[in-house]
């Protein structure tokens, strides 16, 4: 008899992976029959999770540490085995300020780009109308993502720019109604701001950091203690669903599948673009091939790497400006778990780092590096401004980093 999991979920697309095991089989060969409810919201989809209505989520990872910790809602402990996708993401801007801060079009240099859009922030925030930009979550990788590139521009977020959280499927429509100058969401809604002609994307956010964390799968801890074998069957059957996600023959038949009414209920050409990594930059345009626009499943990609939790902590500690508390970094690290994702796939001959935790943005080149099983290298991982992020050293790289 299979074990029945229920998945709650946006439609974004870095939410294939749950899907994919479940059209294509995966999740069956592994005794799970999985169920999906479809949210407008980040906090809905929380909501669900929290209160037993759903089993599991495709969650923002900053959001299940925040959670944790107990930021805007009582704390409620929260474990994520399971990265779904690293970047895949972009900035889309209004076309009149994208012709000012990138003129030559395509993907621009991020810190040229972002010279730019400093100078065209200080001149509207000196006007009285500061350049307001969307945000899918206060606690998502968007936010932090773009306060990032902000800040090493030279821009003060929240003084220079306005950021405002608007949900995913709303981006669009709040570019063509003017509510909003730009946003970071995920696809397809990019694409649809683009095809509406509402927007113009001018930035990956692979480009801020090339392999930054996304999605999570999150559960509930005391879920994950009492279900650990379904939680791992599942962990295998999602690592099948993102090989078989990233093979070029089956991205058409992918993306059929995820642009339907059940799921992302989009146009099946934008998730075709996103899957394949080319994007329409401007209405009317060819795409351009971005590599690892989305980032799903090569040098062990779902790995909860516990570095990549403290580097979120550290930008909640930066950007919601309270102090730095060595027990809730602790706890935030906790929140990944690679020894539940090493547990699932020992045996498997799938990829296993050696190592559950490194400095992220330290490789300009393609490095073999020690894995417990298989062999193991890692591409470049840089982040835009040439900083790197030892997490041995937390306190020390906060100082560092432009306020």
């Amino acid at each position: 008899m299979s074990e029945r999991l229920t998945i709650g979920f946006l439609p974004l697309v870095d939410a294939c992976l749950p899907i994919l095991a479940a059209e294509h089989g995966f999740a069956a060969e592994e005794g799970l029959e999985l169920a999906f409810v479809r949210d407008v919201s980040w906090a809905t989809v929380l909501d669900r999770l929290l209160y037993g209505h759903s089993d599991a989520a495709h969650l923002l990872a900053p959001l299940a540490i925040a959670t944790t910790l107990g930021r805007g809602r009582p704390p409620q402990p929260l474990a994520a085995p399971f990265v779904l996708g690293l970047n895949g993401n972009a900035i889309t801007l209004v076309p009149d300020l994208a012709d000012r801060v990138n003129p030559g079009g395509g993907l621009g240099d991020a810190r040229e780009v972002g010279a730019a859009f400093a100078r065209e922030a200080k001149a509207r925030s000196d006007a009285g109308r500061p350049i307001r930009l969307g945000v899918v979550h206060r606690y998502s990788s968007h936010n932090y993502m773009l306060r990032y590139w902000l800040a090493g521009c030279g821009i003060r977020p929240d003084e220079d720019v306005e950021i405002v959280t608007v949900a995913p499927p709303f981006v669009a429509d709040a570019l063509e109604n003017g509510e909003i100058d730009g946003s970071c969401v995920g696809e397809p809604w990019n694409s649809v701001a683009v095809d509406r002609g509402a927007g113009r994307i001018v930035l990956a956010t692979a480009q801020i950091w090339r392999r930054g964390v996304e999605k999570v799968l999150a559960l509930r801890a005391s879920q994950l203690d009492e279900r650990r074998g379904q939680i791992e069957a599942l962990i295998r059957a999602m690592r099948k669903a993102g090989a078989h996600f990233v093979d070029p023959a089956n991205w058409e038949a992918n993306a059929a599948i995820l642009s339907g009414r059940r799921y992302l209920d989009a146009d099946p050409d934008q998730v075709l673009r996103a899957i394949s990594d080319r994007l329409v930059l401007t209405q009317g345009t060819d795409p351009i091939h971005y590599p690892d626009f989305m980032f799903q499943h090569r040098e062990a990609a779902n790995f909860p790497w516990v570095s990549q939790a403290e580097w979120l902590y550290t930008q909640m500690v930066r950007w919601d400006r309270f102090a730095f508390d060595p027990e809730d970094a602790r706890k935030a690290a906790r929140v990944f778990r690679p020894d539940v994702y090493r547990s699932a796939l020992i045996g498997t001959g799938d990829l296993l780092p050696g190592a559950s935790s490194k400095v992220e943005g330290s490789l300009d080149r393609p490095t073999a590096v020690t894995a417990q099983q298989g062999a193991m290298v890692m591409e470049q991982n840089s982040f835009f401004d040439g900083r790197s992020f030892d997490p041995d050293h937390l306190q020390d790289y906060l100082a560092q980093l432009p306020g």
